[in-house]
């Protein structure tokens, strides 16, 4: 049986005429970057609430490290951190200070404590300065800090890299891949389809409030995979194909032939063209992104990336 850290059944909040979460069944397992995906508005923030108990949920059940919380999540949040919404601090008090504060409120760790998540975030040699004086990219990894005091086992991250340029998100994903790492888990809230990919081992994609699918990344992008040929006979070799129920998925792409079929059937597409005197000149196997996958099973507009390039 999977070890899941957190598990919810047909969980739903309604805020007034508003459904934010609608029936979610959730599997997150033990280890890694979960991605919690999803646009603006569809459900990420208030689902992340009620795993804290800071949102009471209208229905359904919610199971964190395979007990039911029951609406008290004392036992559980011991071995939690989290960001939701933007951290705030002191902004009088240095980072170093900040944390402490914070430690002290816990009333337990040490110094040393301090100073290592510092420097995990890479922040040691701005620990003294003030926390108005920091850039958002500092004050998100100082936010990174604070939510791992304590040493949590699970860790939620909403958005953490929102409003950073360039540099600051590579920084907090950098951050992020690593956390995911010595039995951590990692559950990251993000509407950035790319950051996700990037950086997580699964995923559940979230549209109004509903889930759309959920599992490993490699294994959802691998449903919508495929190869590239090129033959001694496209025309042929598109009949050929289209004629099969396993293989009928084809379309032209220039002058080579797109077939929807897991790359490790590739061997029997050539076996079948063979068998009809056509031959394969060329093949690659076709990658999909996780933009094109969530494109296509949430229904939205695809007005920006191609579908699928060659890897």
């Amino acid at each position: 049986m999977q070890d899941l850290v957190i598990e919810t059944q047909t969980l739903s909040k309604r805020f007034g005429r508003i459904l934010a979460v609608d029936s979610l069944s959730l599997q997150v397992p033990r280890g890694g970057v979960f991605g919690l995906l999803g646009p603006n508005g569809s459900g990420k923030t208030t689902t992340l609430s009620i795993l804290l108990g800071l949102v009471r949920p209208t229905a359904g059940s919610v199971r964190l490290f395979g007990r039911d919380v029951n609406g008290s999540h004392q036992e559980a949040l011991r071995r939690m951190g989290a960001i939701v919404e933007t951290p705030a601090f002191y902004p009088y008090l240095s980072g170093r200070a900040n944390l402490r504060f914070f430690q002290g409120i816990s009333g337990h760790g040490s110094m040393k404590e301090v100073d290592r998540l510092l420097s995990m975030v890479k922040l040691s040699e701005r620990a003294n300065s003030r926390f108005s004086t920091y850039s958002l990219g500092m004050k998100q990894r100082l936010g990174i800090a604070y939510a791992l005091l304590g040493e949590p086992e699970l860790l939620l991250l909403d958005e953490p890299t929102n409003g950073l340029d360039p540099a600051g998100m590579a920084e907090v994903r950098d951050l992020v891949r690593e956390l995911g790492t010595g039995g951590r888990t990692v559950v990251l809230s993000s509407h950035l389809l790319h950051e996700v990919e990037q950086v997580c081992d699964n995923v559940a994609i979230l549209s109004k409030g509903r889930l759309i699918a959920q599992g490993r990344v490699k294994d959802l992008l691998a449903q919508r995979g495929g190869v590239r040929l090129k033959t001694t006979d496209d025309g042929k070799a598109e009949g050929v194909l289209k004629a099969t129920g396993w293989a009928a998925n084809v379309s032209r792409d220039g002058d080579h032939l797109n077939v929807a079929v897991p790359p490790e059937r590739s061997w029997q597409l050539t076996k079948l063209l063979a068998e009809h005197s056509v031959f394969v000149a060329e093949m690659v196997p076709l990658q999909v992104s996780l933009e094109s996958y969530f494109l296509e099973v949430t229904g939205e507009e695809n007005g920006s990336a191609a579908n699928r390039r060659p890897s």
